[in-house]
């Protein structure tokens, strides 16, 4: 029976996304988080994060309401969660020209409250 690092198997799936607009931050981040074996995502604004966790579908068009979201009854939008852009944590600068982390921070916790059902336990 073969004992696994928990610590190894949680690193080598763990993904980081870091929201930074100061490029000396965001590579300090980066290499910080890559010497913990995790998988990391930089970019540079509020708006962008955004566009990488496909909550909105164009940088110019920044705009995606919640009442599109709430209409879309028919066909419900995909959560960000997909095979490839799973991210287990967002670390972002509080303050960016444009939307705040805290601002970035509150409209991934929104949008998704309408993209993930709620899980009924059986």
């Amino acid at each position: 029976m073969e004992f696994v690092d928990s610590r190894k198997l949680l690193q080598q799936h763990f993904h980081v996304l870091a929201v930074d607009d100061s490029v000396i931050d965001r590579k300090l981040l980066e290499r910080l988080l890559r010497g913990s074996s995790c998988k990391v995502t930089c970019v540079d604004s509020g708006d962008k994060a955004l566009k990488y966790l496909g909550l909105i579908d164009d940088l110019d068009d920044n705009t995606k309401s919640l009442t599109s979201i709430e209409s879309t009854s028919s066909t419900p939008p995909q959560p960000f969660q997909e095979e490839g852009t799973k991210v287990n944590l967002i670390m972002t600068d509080y303050c960016m020209p444009g939307m705040s982390g805290y601002d970035l921070l509150k409209r991934v916790k929104v949008i998704n409250i309408f993209l993930i059902p709620p899980q009924i336990p059986h």
